[in-house]
């Protein structure tokens, strides 16, 4: 995904992304629907989180709106890393959903560090 979207939009395409894996991850039974909770919980949070910086109060709510959104995404990648490490699923699947994770982390890691 290119780096010049939005982070606002770049964050709901995630989202999608991830609603769409948590559906397949719901098809199967038992600890596949309890990572998929998890997954879909911090994986739609962070873009969430993002959006709501956008209405801070004051650049200290800014800030903290983003460090929880950094939160969610390093969530994420560990959800992420604990279904392909354990190969519950194809990793070429998940792979590419990894990657993006990681580099909206970095992307938020940047923005939290220039609004200080």
């Amino acid at each position: 995904m290119e780096n010049n979207v939005a982070i606002t939009d770049r964050t709901k395409l995630f989202a999608i992304r991830i609603i769409k894996a948590c559906c397949f991850l719901d098809e199967k039974p038992g600890v596949y629907r309890t990572l998929s909770k998890q997954l879909l919980s911090s994986g739609t949070s962070v873009g969430a989180n993002v959006r709501e910086a956008q209405s801070a109060q004051s650049d200290k709510d800014f800030l903290h709106k983003l460090e929880i959104a950094l939160k969610e995404a390093r969530e994420t990648q560990y959800w992420l890393e604990i279904l392909i490490e354990s190969d519950l699923i194809d990793k070429p699947k998940f792979e590419p959903l990894l990657q993006e994770a990681n580099e909206i982390g970095k992307i938020l890691v940047t923005s939290t560090k220039n609004s200080n």
